[in-house]
């Protein structure tokens, strides 16, 4: 008995030895893909309106090669115009091709809703960015440059041919009196036909919009103030009767005033939005002393979001924004200084944790600020907008 269980046990060794060396298949290597390169049917589109339907611009890139279906293959095309980095871009979401045709009115509206005016050429930047279905591997494409100029399509709204927006009424602080304070109570016109403002509002009031400060001949208003939802948007139009329902609870809001669409949103306003707006840094004459020399680092407001200065900066230095000279408390700031072209603009926010890059080389430059513009890739968020340009 104990012979025959020896030879189960050798058996039993033996199936196991010959099942280990049995070759298993190698398992399978995926490469990464390769970045995709962009091209455009023509580098210039001048359309006219009544081309609004013709297809004008057709891109095409070469197969990124992912490890997938292509059939999933994600693409997002973006335009921005020069200078700014797509910081401030309009993309269009192609899946499974390798190509995306656009109509006259498809490039209009992005050019529009790149703050271009009408009837004037501009360079636009394009690139494409390949990914898989669910954004991973991301391969972004170098920039290519198009000319491009809008085509007028009339508003819905007549715009403001004084080119400025006031708000006035018992919901804001200067109240019914007319003219308004400024520039506290001025919108900031972000294209031909969007306006943008952040106000303090008084809950449960009521306010209008006024083309010319001081002038009650002419208004923007709506036709029926006791539409439900309108103290959070909807349509206006112009000398139509109601005055617009303000928010019922006092805040600060941001109002967007879209002539195009002859849409307007309220929205409460989650950014900080400063009193004053100071610049220091080792970039800045005055370097890293706090407080900063005045007036000459220190910015005007040009109307409730907006703030400029124009100073001579040094190259390859850095700086802030302060809310209050002399206090180091608190400060404006960028998120990751190294993103490639932050130096010539892009987004900021509040107390965030690295200096702005400033300019490579030595020069005056002009620097812009927008308090009503926020980051559109992180909707919600309390960012701001910036702009450096040499003078």
């Amino acid at each position: 008995m104990k012979k025959i269980f020896n030879y189960l046990i050798v058996a039993l060794t033996a199936a196991v030895f010959m099942t280990s060396c049995d070759k298993v298949d190698d398992l399978p290597f995926y490469g990464n893909g390769t970045t995709p390169v962009l091209s455009a049917s023509t580098n210039r589109v001048a359309a006219n309106a009544t081309d609004s339907l013709s297809q004008v611009i057709a891109f095409s890139w070469t197969d990124p090669k992912h490890a997938t279906n292509p059939a999933s293959y994600k693409f997002v095309l973006e335009f921005d115009s020069i200078g700014r980095n797509f910081a401030r871009s309009v993309s269009r979401e192609i899946i499974g091709k390798m190509s995306d045709t656009l109509l006259a009115k498809d490039i209009n509206e992005i050019m529009l809703a790149l703050g271009f005016d009408f009837n004037v050429e501009y360079d636009i930047q394009v690139r494409v960015t390949s990914s898989y279905g669910n954004n991973n591997e991301r391969l972004t494409s170098e920039p290519i440059t198009i000319k491009g100029t809008p085509y007028l399509i009339p508003p819905k709204v007549p715009v403001p041919t004084s080119g400025k927006l006031f708000l006035v009424g018992d919901a804001t602080l200067g109240g019914w009196n007319n003219p308004v304070p400024v520039p506290t109570q001025e919108f900031a016109r972000i294209t031909n036909t969007l306006y943008v403002g952040v106000f303090n509002i008084v809950g449960g009031r009521e306010y209008l919009m006024l083309p010319v400060n001081g002038d009650w001949s002419n208004k923007f208003s709506v036709p029926d103030k006791t539409v439900p939802g309108l103290n959070e948007g909807g349509d206006f139009g112009f000398n139509l009767p109601d005055n617009f329902p303000g928010p019922a609870a006092s805040g600060t809001y941001k109002i967007t005033v879209d002539f195009q669409q002859g849409k307007f949103k309220v929205e409460p306003f989650n950014g900080r939005l400063p009193e004053n707006l100071y610049m220091v840094g080792d970039a800045t004459p005055g370097g890293w002393s706090n407080p900063v020399p005045t007036p000459s680092q220190q910015f005007t407001q040009l109307n409730s979001v907006q703030f400029e200065l124009t100073l001579g900066l040094t190259g390859a230095r850095q700086y802030l924004f302060l809310p209050v000279n002399g206090d180091w408390g608190n400060k404006y700031a960028v998120a990751n200084n190294t993103l490639p072209g932050l130096a010539d603009g892009g987004y900021f926010g509040y107390n965030f944790s690295d200096n702005f890059p400033g300019p490579a080389t030595d020069g005056t430059y002009k620097i812009e600020v927008n308090f009503g513009i926020q980051d559109p890739a992180a909707p919600g968020s309390p960012t701001a907008w910036f702009k450096t340009t040499r003078q």
